[in-house]
């Protein structure tokens, strides 16, 4: 007998939630009262960081789960289908920046004329092609829920709005890989959030803040935890909350 067969107890999963924004949103939401699965490709590290959420009190499964591996995220699917028969909240956070940990003068995907397009294409697979593997894998435990949500974890360098500002924040930067995968992923958001509003699923891209992370060799100023407070706001929205958005902690962020 799996678990929703007595009580819906809301049921999350995390990508990418052995470390950084991932796994302090596995917290929060483990906080909130929710089941939370650490989605991680290396399994001891998932293992790790679920042991973690359970020693605070939450209650946390790991799963192990490539989001480049279409095959591996419809096991995956079939592992909370067996265990528990639905699931409420997907946040997409696993991505990849294609510079690695090195200064931003050093990045590999800055300049679009001379970036690798194995790069870009390596990029996209995992912050692009792998949000839409998994989202498809778990849209049918998500129509199960009676309140459905997905959150997409995104960036504020996505804003075609800012980059295209000459006097903005991002005033000379350019990235031919992370920025333009960031700015695909909102818009697949969008398509989500299109399609299934009428089930009453709410889907929403985030943007976390600049967090100390991995992904930025930690230069962020913000912690995961404060980065992660904008995608448990989204993963945690009531059925008026907005759907097909684009957010950051203080509130709509421009396209």
């Amino acid at each position: 007998m799996n678990e929703h067969t007595t009580t819906h107890r809301q049921v999350a999963l995390i990508t990418g939630a052995n470390k950084g924004i991932g796994r302090a949103t596995a917290e929060q939401l483990a906080a909130l009262g929710m089941t939370v699965l650490v989605g991680a490709r290396n399994p001891q590290r998932g293992e790790q960081a679920a042991e973690a959420v359970r020693s605070a009190g939450g209650d946390a499964h790991a799963v192990t789960l490539d989001v480049t591996d279409r095959g591996a995220a419809e096991e995956a699917a079939r592992w909370v289908e067996e265990r528990f028969g639905h699931l409420d909240v997907l946040v997409n956070n696993a991505g990849i920046s294609g510079s690695g940990q090195v200064a931003p003068e050093d990045a590999l995907d800055r300049v679009p004329s001379t970036v690798d397009l194995d790069l870009v294409r390596a990029v996209f697979e995992t912050n692009v092609f792998g949000v839409i593997a998994v989202t498809n894998a778990m849209l049918p435990l998500l129509r199960r829920s009676p309140a459905a949500r997905i959150v997409n974890v995104s960036s504020s360098a996505a804003s075609l709005t800012v980059n295209s500002d000459p006097d903005g924040p991002l005033a000379g930067f350019t990235s031919a890989a992370y920025t333009p995968s960031k700015t695909a992923l909102n818009a697949v958001t969008v398509q989500y959030a299109n399609e299934l509003r009428k089930d009453g699923i709410l889907v929403n891209a985030a943007d976390p803040g600049y967090v100390d992370t991995d992904i930025n060799g930690h230069r962020g100023f913000l912690t995961p935890a404060q980065g992660a407070a904008v995608v448990v706001r989204l993963a945690t929205l009531g059925a008026d909350g907005p759907t097909a958005g684009f957010f950051g902690e203080a509130g709509p962020l421009p396209w």
